[in-house]
């Protein structure tokens, strides 16, 4: 397909892309508000077939708690023959209920702001605006795109992140929409996450009476702390950060018990699990005697990886920018998104497909308008080139 004339396409729905972006931002639907992102989800659906796809629509499971999590929205839609793209974008965001009314969707200064409108709410409709204007353009030459429109991503996809890895085992590539770059970047590369919850128990006493008797959960905590923070930059572009330490009840007990949760990234599989062996070392070896440490550990994301497949996945989406006339290159960031899960899958992925954006989870978060078309015409048309 001809870039241009994709933008064209996709430019006579501008107007459309807004109205729809307004309803959905103007939606309360952080990822434990299910009937929220159900409400996002019903849109999705509307989307889907009324332009010809083939929708599933499926309740995901509980996570902890037994906090009920919003639906997951499949669309799929077949070709005459080609690659088979997997599209991802998610519908929740990090906001609680009630900050779409505090903060509704706005339009100043070329600028669209409201909770989720980059993260991810824009994607999201882009997704939809890119594949109907290659459907009405009449190109069918793929094998099948899917689109997947999960309710969790702000939480580490607990219910939809084992469908997404079997779906990136049956695709020849993955586009992932979240926002590009605030400099108009994709996102090539992203650090693998885990995060730990280390609980350490000793043994209380009075400690003014008989503190000799004690052993000191804190104490132990702060040799944990400063040992496992040490791991930062061991290792190139590795991150680690003790975000959470409490512990003890009272100045006058030795404190039985503490806790801390960390967060480690790194951008390589080879020196996340390296630092992943040096956090269990150092809790399978406490400094203080009488002390026991459990550690429970969550893998959030497997780094995703910039490979040959991934650059080429990049430099089909160079070409496509400089028809559209705009530059493009890609880039590698530590946050982490479902990417991470179809990269590990095996599946060539490239992220950050969005219109541009920034502020994220903040109270400022905004998309840039006038980015709608041109992102959403070389979505469109990398599509078009797989």
């Amino acid at each position: 397909m001809d870039a241009l004339a994709i933008r064209d396409l996709v430019a006579a729905r501008s107007d459309r892309f807004l109205e729809e972006l307004e309803r959905m931002v103007n939606i309360d639907c952080g990822s434990f508000s299910p009937d929220g992102v159900d409400r996002v989800a019903d849109l999705c659906e509307v989307s889907f077939r009324s332009s010809g796809w083939t929708v599933e629509r499926t309740r995901s499971s509980t996570v902890s708690g037994g906090s009920r999590l919003g639906d997951i929205v499949v669309g799929t839609v077949d070709g005459s023959g080609g690659s088979r793209v997997l599209l991802l974008s998610h519908m929740d965001t990090v906001f609680d209920d009630g900050v779409a009314a505090d903060r509704p969707f706005a339009v100043r200064n070329g600028r669209a702001y409201g909770p989720g409108v980059s993260d991810m709410k824009g994607g999201l409709l882009a997704g939809f605006f890119a594949v109907e204007a290659l459907l009405e353009a009449g190109f069918d030459g793929f094998e099948r795109i899917t689109y997947v429109c999960t309710p969790d991503e702000e939480i580490g996809s607990p219910s939809s992140k084992d469908l997404i890895r079997e779906l990136a085992t049956r695709h020849d590539a993955a586009l992932v929409l979240e926002c590009g770059r605030a400099n108009g970047d994709v996102v090539s590369s992203r650090k693998g996450v885990t995060d730990y919850r280390i609980e350490i128990r000793g043994r209380a006493a009075h400690a003014g009476v008989e503190p000799d008797k004690g052993r000191s959960a804190v104490l132990e905590a702060a040799h944990a702390a400063i040992a496992i923070a040490a791991l930062h930059g061991r290792w190139p572009d590795v991150s680690c950060n003790v975000g959470v330490i409490r512990g003890g009840t009272r100045t006058n007990v030795v404190a039985e018990e503490a806790v801390l949760e960390v967060d480690l990234r790194s951008p390589s599989l080879e020196t996340l699990e390296a630092a992943e062996r040096e956090i269990e070392r150092i809790c399978a070896a406490p400094t203080l005697e009488g002390i026991t440490i459990a550690v429970t550990s969550e893998g959030w994301h497997r780094p995703m990886e910039k490979t040959a497949a991934s650059q080429r996945l990049v430099d089909t989406a160079v070409e496509v920018a400089e028809e559209l006339g705009f530059p493009l290159h890609d880039t590698a960031t530590g946050g982490a998104s479902d990417g991470n899960t179809t990269s590990a899958a095996g599946c060539p992925t490239l992220d950050g497909l969005g219109p541009i954006g920034g502020g994220a989870h903040g109270r400022d978060e905004w998309l840039d308008v006038d980015s709608i078309v041109p992102r959403t015409a070389l979505l469109a048309g990398l599509m078009s080139r797989l």
